[in-house]
């Protein structure tokens, strides 16, 4: 039997954060493709003004507010909430049934927009204005944390992750409640600390700065890498170099060159396929409202990339079959991946080609 080869035999890996397997096949990436696909994302065929578009400035949004004229960040409380704060909830289970559980789940959801133009996404933004978008997020870290167990700031881009608006923005759920997937990640570090006496994510980080082989792109601050225990062909982790718990602790500094690294992997992903690439990011830190005032040493701040493209811009990862009935999978290894982005410019595709045409 032939030694093990990373590359070219299945094999698992282990999630520290969660507790999860992933499969790992890389064998599979050279079958045909003969399934759906996606259409091409592209930022040309969006116009920078949309008197219809609910998110531009300046229009009347479906409940009859006007939008301001803004012309950098704008946030406001979400028309179609999914979480609401004056409402009645469950009453308490008093048979003790543990089939049948139901407890009160309160909150508020605003949107941020990015840009007061619909065709200017992070990519391709300023540096100042992506920076201006990282001061907006610590702001609403603060405002809502104060109140807030748990505040999810995620952005779902492009029409394949379930956006129906091509405005550039996100989202910012707060609930009164931990979440499944933080409350993983809490109970995961907690013991990691318990046993070593270190944060998980920072022994994490420190021996892939070693091994440099999922590293996609870094700074004095920050680096991007492709996860050990990555699911999505071409997902990332942004860890801090130093031990910051939430994106509120980020000095002025760090703030500065977390938009840096935003900029730079945002970048790589759109270099990918030279598309506007498709993704679902977001950030988890250490709890906030009561946890405020608790020992949080073992949470790590981080930020996460989940974009769906697999093969070319217009093939995605299926997250189906074995995946919802048993574990995840995937073919492609984190270190190829990670290759495959580190390699590609730190230039936006689109800055190029125009200046190529301007050169002609």
């Amino acid at each position: 039997m032939d030694n093990f080869n990373p590359t070219e035999h299945q094999h698992q890996r282990y999630n520290p954060l969660t507790g999860d397997w992933v499969l790992i096949s890389p064998h599979r990436c050279q079958r045909p493709w003969a399934g759906h696909e996606e259409p091409a994302q592209s930022s040309a065929s969006v116009p920078p003004f949309d008197p219809k578009n609910p998110l531009c400035p300046g229009v009347v949004r479906p409940n009859g507010t006007l939008n301001p004229n803004y012309t950098s960040t704008f946030t406001f409380a979400n028309d179609f909430p999914a979480l609401l704060d004056n409402v009645p909830g469950p009453l308490p289970n008093t048979e003790e049934d543990t089939l049948f559980q139901a407890i009160p789940a309160k909150g508020t959801c605003r949107v941020m927009c990015f840009h007061p133009k619909s065709n200017v996404t992070l990519p391709v933004m300023t540096d100042l204005e992506v920076l201006a978008v990282v001061d907006r997020w610590v702001e609403e870290m603060l405002d809502l944390g104060r109140e807030y167990v748990w505040v999810q700031i995620f952005e779902n881009k492009g029409a394949i992750m379930g956006c129906s608006n091509p405005h550039p923005h996100c989202q910012i759920w707060a609930s009164g409640f931990l979440p499944n997937e933080p409350r993983r990640k809490d109970d995961f570090q907690r013991q990691y600390f318990q046993k070593h006496g270190a944060p998980l994510l920072m022994d994490y980080v420190k021996r892939e700065l070693k091994r440099k082989e999922r590293i996609v792109c870094e700074n004095e601050d920050w680096v991007g890498l492709v996860p050990w225990w990555a699911v999505w062909p071409y997902e990332t982790l942004l860890l801090p170099k130093r031990h910051i718990q939430r994106l509120q602790d980020c000095t002025k500094e760090e703030r500065v060159t977390l938009a840096d690294m935003i900029k730079r992997l945002t970048i790589k992903y759109d270099n990918l396929f030279e598309v506007t690439c498709p993704y679902s990011m977001g950030f988890h830190g250490a709890p906030t409202g009561e946890f405020l005032q608790k020992d949080c040493s073992h949470w790590v701040f981080h930020g996460m990339y989940f974009p769906p493209l697999l093969r070319s811009s217009t093939v995605k990862k299926f997250m189906v079959g074995y995946e919802m009935l048993a574990q995840s999978q995937r073919d492609l290894t984190p270190e190829q991946a990670a290759e495959k982005l580190r390699s590609l410019p730190d230039i936006h595709y689109s800055f190029k080609k125009n200046t190529e045409t301007n050169n002609k």
